[in-house]
């Protein structure tokens, strides 16, 4: 168990992603955490001992992004890309925004508030008294509640309902479940971002990122998307109304739904709608044949051929694959 002190705020604390070190030099690993008292701790200490199934606790208001990504061992950092065991956060105080965004694993205790928008965690009844409980969204649905209980939402054999007005991000995150999570309402970023298999359906508006990475499932969203949905597509269906700035950036594979025409980033580009996509959004967004049919869609672009000219020696010319 590690214990450490806090006088202010400090933001990204127990993130596995270290504010996406491998991109951004403003924070690294071994980089000592601010405003200890009487602690040397870094912000890999604190990491290294979730990773190992033990417990952390912070005395003292927590800053933003609180356990991001916690319970996955990344790639971008050697790992396997798979969820993974995780310890206990305990925090004497406030929590800031975004907590628990991408988190898969562990359980995250706090005697204070939360600033909304949360990330991919659910209030549960809590075993500790004097502390309120958080799960992962992708534990709850993968290993079950077990003795919790959701507090202001409901699961119900395989549907997960959302309804208790809460702004979260990457709801599903790398969700391997073939249930449906519904959400009634708006979320933030990156809703489903590596999900593997199951249905989110966002009865309104989704924010950044809405089902980047995704490798299977499906997205509906009743609403608009925000900037770079569908980015990095694997697998899967992406389905909405209409979409901000572009959508599809390094899009490999599944295909990208909008009843607006959408402005797109290479490799997607718009696709023929054939009967079995008709069928789909007619069945997924209850609407009739014909407005069906009015939908695009998106995939990622074939690389075309290419032919060169060779001259022959009779005077003829040969188009020959490149």
């Amino acid at each position: 168990m590690l214990k450490i002190k806090i006088l202010e705020p400090i933001d990204n604390l127990c993130d596995y992603t270290f504010n996406f070190c491998w991109n951004d030099s403003k924070l690294q690993p071994e980089d000592m955490i601010p405003s200890q008292e009487a602690t040397y701790f870094t912000y890999a200490d604190l990491v290294a001992e979730l990773k190992a199934s033990r417990d952390v606790h912070i005395d003292g208001n927590v800053g933003k992004r609180l356990a991001y990504s916690m319970g996955t061992d990344l790639k971008h950092l050697g790992g396997t890309g798979e969820v993974q065991k995780a310890g206990n956060i305990f925090v004497q105080g406030d929590i800031g925004s975004e907590a628990g965004m991408g988190m898969a694993g562990g359980n995250l205790y706090v005697k204070g508030s939360i600033t909304e928008p949360l990330g991919n965690i659910l209030e549960v009844t809590s075993d500790i008294e004097g502390y309120r409980k958080f799960r992962s969204i992708t534990d709850i649905l993968f290993n079950g509640p077990d003795k919790d209980t959701l507090k202001g939402n409901s699961l119900v054999e395989d549907i997960l309902k959302l309804n208790d007005g809460i702004l979260r991000g990457t709801i599903g995150a790398r969700c391997n479940w073939r249930g449906t999570i519904v959400v009634e309402g708006d979320v933030y970023n990156g809703t489903g971002v590596l999900m593997k298999q199951g249905t989110i359906t966002i009865n309104g508006n989704a924010g950044m990122n809405t089902g980047s990475h995704l490798n299977g499932g499906t997205i509906v969203v009743h609403g608009n998307v925000g900037e770079f949905s569908g980015a990095y597509m694997k697998k899967g269906k992406l389905l909405f109304t209409s979409a901000k700035g572009y959508v599809g950036a390094g899009l490999t594979g599944g295909a990208i739904y909008s009843k607006k025409k959408a402005n797109t980033s290479p490799p997607a580009a718009k696709a023929r709608m054939e009967k079995a996509d008709i069928e789909f959004i007619r069945k997924t967004m209850e609407t009739g044949r014909v407005e069906s049919m009015l939908y695009n869609k998106y995939e990622a672009e074939k690389e075309k051929e290419k032919f060169e000219a060779v001259h022959m020696r009779d005077g003829s010319i040969v188009m020959r694959k490149i």
